[in-house]
């Protein structure tokens, strides 16, 4: 089965889609996995991934599509897969679909959107913390360092990056909801979309999740 997950960021996909991947026994691929390994490969196609990734380039539609064929074609993939990050927008949905038939994988099985109130994606991601002498993570909320801006580990003081504070934030949902709608509302239109409540623990949501999943593998 092609599972795709879908939600804002800081829904937590990628650690549902590794609860599933682990559950389910399907590879996990994620977009920057996939522009990773294309250019470790030392392809024709990896060169040219790495050319745009070192100018500072956005990959391009086409581009990505051609990565992700390469990555869905390789073996650890013939009984289904876990995507993490593709496709973003319509035209890419658009555009897996043929290339799911090329390879002989069907088509999506299953779309799993998260949703996610805004206040609590700017709630998750503004309250990150990090340490850049030691790489130790915080969160103001969930794991509170025991002196406020002070690294447990080194002593060293606290960050917040620049794409975590909350204009930010906010501007990057703005752009979520822009690109994402569209693609949302194809995969209802194809009846293969669950909207799963994003709120909770990570056990609480994946037992939505994993309701879904089941349903889905024993239809």
């Amino acid at each position: 089965m092609i599972v795709v997950f879908l939600g804002p960021p800081g829904a937590g996909k990628g650690t549902q889609a590794l609860r599933v991947s682990e559950k389910y026994g399907l590879p996990m691929v994620s977009t920057g996995d996939m522009l990773r390994e294309a250019v470790a490969a030392g392809s024709a196609l990896g060169a040219k991934v790495k050319s745009i990734m070192e100018s500072g380039d956005l990959v391009d539609d086409e581009t990505m599509a051609a990565v992700v064929e390469d990555r869905l074609g390789q073996p650890d993939c013939s009984d289904g897969v876990v995507l993490d990050g593709y496709p973003r927008t319509a035209p890419q949905a658009q555009t897996l679909d043929p290339l799911l038939a090329r390879i002989d994988m069907g088509s999506v099985g299953l779309v799993i959107m998260l949703d996610v109130p805004e206040g609590e994606v700017v709630r998750r991601i503004s309250g990150r913390r990090s340490c850049p002498g030691c790489g130790s993570n915080f969160h103001l909320t969930f794991q509170p360092p025991t002196t406020e801006g002070v690294c447990d580990q080194c002593g060293g003081d606290l960050i917040q990056r620049a794409d975590d504070k909350e204009d930010v934030v906010r501007e990057r949902l703005s752009v979520y909801r822009r690109m994402t709608e569209p693609l949302v509302d194809y995969y209802r239109q194809r009846g293969v979309l669950a909207e799963i409540e994003g709120s909770g623990t990570v056990e609480e949501i994946f037992s939505r999740v994993d309701a879904v999943m089941a349903e889905a593998m024993s239809s």
